[in-house]
């Protein structure tokens, strides 16, 4: 798993416990898969069709880096799946899993349509013309 996203937690980030609020979160998150997704399937439009159990492992505090992990782990016709991990920087503890997020891919009318991709395409592929 690639982790590119980085976020540094911030006192308006806190929850009233002065922890990470996983509102925040998880709104990182949803916006990290989807660019993942647009990038993944060459498209600027895809939606979330569904995310499963989320766990929170730990939380974060005022003043922690941390870092976003996602990688695609499987391609439907329309869709994509995707796991997530969230880590701390600097210890690398583990702060929160999804296994499982799909994203479709759609057209100008919001409809599903194929997207014709089968595995991952890396950033250093992308340029090989």
């Amino acid at each position: 798993m690639n982790f590119h996203t980085r976020k540094w937690i911030k006192p308006e980030d806190l929850n009233p416990n002065g922890t990470l609020f996983g509102g925040s979160l998880l709104r990182w998150i949803d916006e990290e898969a989807a660019i993942y997704s647009i990038v993944q399937l060459g498209n600027p439009r895809v939606v979330t069709k569904f995310i499963s159990e989320i766990n929170f492992v730990s939380s974060a505090q005022s003043g922690d880096i941390i870092e976003l992990g996602i990688t695609a782990t499987e391609f439907g016709n329309t869709s994509i799946t995707l796991r997530c991990e969230v880590r701390n920087k600097i210890t690398r503890k583990s702060i929160l899993t999804i296994e499982k997020m799909v994203f479709v891919n759609v057209n100008e009318e919001g409809k599903p349509v194929a997207h014709g991709k089968t595995a991952i395409t890396y950033i250093k592929d992308q340029f090989l013309n």
